[in-house]
């Protein structure tokens, strides 16, 4: 198995393509759609990366794998899905439940709540054939109530969960986070990884500028972590993540991405006059 990361400087999110180098067996987790907030247009730069990459390497993609609903970003899944048709997109099962959530703060009366926009829901413990790969679903809510994390031989990818040790955890105040929750996913389910199963983060947030750096280690993470080591108590993380969190402002791409992403990377379909258009609520 390898693994190649790409890094977007614009959301600090790294996605990752993991492929058998025999087989050409591969899928790619949480890829990026370049979005320019003020003009509010698209643009297809670290999709290109992404494609071109899979042609010079002749890898065959299984599935296109999404964390979670992202609030910093918007997927670029369909775009994938367009250019390799039997690659599949996946997502956690509990994605109905952030429909749910977003589906009343847009008013988006016609948006279907059972994720049937994604190809496949996956369950806790499960674990998924991708030709010669396989993946292992790990549940791990938090951030959000859908967010899991993919254990891929001796690596686990952990999107917004678990973050560099240098850095720490996902914020949890999103509607449907929780850091209780999120102290269990990481203390009780990641942390029973063994100590050295490479941990993949979904950013890296280059904290005191330092270099681009996305692998670390379950032990280095239990033993450096600064916000959940393995001594940490679930009352000692709850109160500092949610202090924490309270200081933290809204993403910038919290609006635009959510809606898109909770159907799967879809956007709205056009209005007579061609063009789509997203919805941002007025408080």
């Amino acid at each position: 198995m390898k693994i190649e990361a790409f890094y977007d400087p614009q959301t600090y999110t790294v996605t990752y393509i993991v492929f058998d180098s025999e087989s050409k067996d591969a899928v790619i987790i949480d890829p990026v759609l370049d979005y320019e907030p003020w003009a509010s247009q698209i643009s297809f730069e670290n999709l290109e990366k992404y494609k071109a990459f899979i042609q010079t390497h002749a890898l065959k993609l299984h599935y296109i794998l999404e964390t979670h609903a992202h609030a910093d970003h918007l997927s670029s899944s369909q775009y994938l899905k367009e250019a390799y048709p039997t690659a599949k997109i996946g997502i956690g099962e509990n994605i109905k439940k952030v429909q749910e959530v977003f589906k009343g703060l847009f008013n988006f009366k016609d948006l279907k709540t059972d994720g049937s926009q994604f190809d496949q829901l996956f369950c806790e413990g499960e674990v998924i054939s991708a030709g010669s790969l396989e993946f292992k679903v790990i549940n791990t809510p938090g951030h959000t109530p859908a967010c899991v994390s993919f254990l891929i031989d001796d690596a686990v990818f952990t999107g917004d969960s678990l973050f560099l040790e240098d850095y720490g955890t996902g914020r949890c105040d999103f509607p449907g986070g929780n850091s209780a929750d999120m102290y269990v996913s990481i203390h009780d389910k990641l942390y029973h990884l063994p100590d050295d199963t490479r941990v993949f983060v979904g950013h890296d947030y280059q904290p005191g500028g330092r270099e681009v750096k996305y692998e670390s280690t379950i032990g280095i993470s239990k033993e450096k972590n600064p916000f959940l080591q393995a001594e940490t108590s679930a009352d000692d993380f709850i109160t500092r993540r949610n202090s924490r969190d309270s200081s933290l402002k809204a993403p910038v791409l919290l609006l635009p991405s959510v809606q898109v992403n909770i159907n799967a990377g879809a956007f709205p379909a056009p209005e007579d006059n061609g063009l789509s258009y997203l919805k941002i609520p007025l408080r």
